[in-house]
């Protein structure tokens, strides 16, 4: 089996909505060790309306003050986490659903404006590889704990790059694009920090593609031991081995 490791983003939809990348992460389990960081964003927000929780929102971000927080523990860990986790489990995995703030796996300083989120959050390695090098598949939900230890939102992609970085491999992050698009309207194969830089100084990366490739950058910055991070289209088939092994999706390497 190889040893360096891949970290997979999900997003927070169904179950049903992502059987096939399941399928895909349980074989490549098989053969290198794994882990899924997923996101929740759109179901926080169905569950923040179903409860009447207003929803606020700064720069494109979530405000999570202490209402929201607490519909957000709930769903984020009491609801995905733990169906993305039965699914694996199914599945025949040896998944491990698990938080960020367990063993203070991630933390860091708080987004201005934002009250319990955490902006550039840094990953500790130690848990996640002791799980990894028993033959365990961890399920992570992104929050973590701010200099306070206080329980903070995270933002998914930016909570995967992180443990990337600590843990070394390989990232995808899976979303519902092919990859990041040039000014001709096509798909880039890789870019380098430099180029990405200057394709967003032309607006020609722009909206929610920024932050993601933002984080796609961050697996790869100083003190890193991620090798390659990838955005790809999490809806296509074998979704996970093409990003791996055949160049879809727009990849992304250091400097």
């Amino acid at each position: 089996m190889s040893r360096s490791p891949v970290v997979v983003k999900l997003g927070g939809t169904t179950i049903v909505e992502q059987q096939d990348v399941l399928r895909e992460i349980v074989e490549e389990r098989r053969e290198r060790p794994l882990l899924v960081v997923h996101g929740g964003g759109k179901r926080l927000t169905e569950w923040l309306e179903r409860l009447g929780v207003e929803s606020r929102w700064n720069q494109g971000r979530r405000v999570t003050d202490e209402a929201t927080l607490e519909v957000f523990l709930a769903v984020i860990s009491g609801v995905i986490n733990a169906e993305l986790t039965e699914a694996l489990l199914g599945l025949g995995a040896r998944a491990v659903g698990l938080r960020g703030i367990d063993d203070g796996t991630i933390g860091g300083p708080r987004a201005t404006g934002l009250d319990r989120v955490i902006s550039e959050p840094v990953a500790d390695a130690g848990v996640l590889e002791t799980l990894l090098a028993a033959g365990y598949l961890p399920v992570l939900a992104p929050m973590g704990l701010d200099p306070e230890g206080r329980i903070c939102n995270v933002n998914a992609d930016d909570a995967a790059a992180a443990v990337s970085a600590a843990v070394g491999g390989e990232l995808v992050l899976m979303t519902d694009t092919d990859g990041v698009r040039g000014a001709d309207g096509e798909r880039i194969a890789e870019l380098t920090p430099e180029s990405a830089a200057r394709l967003i100084e032309a607006g020609i990366i722009a909206g929610g593609m920024v932050p993601k490739v933002g984080s796609a950058l961050r697996a790869l910055g100083p003190g890193s031991r991620a090798e390659r991070s990838v955005i790809a289209d999490g809806r296509t088939q074998r979704a996970l081995h093409r990003a791996l092994r055949e160049g879809a999706g727009t990849g992304f390497r250091p400097a």
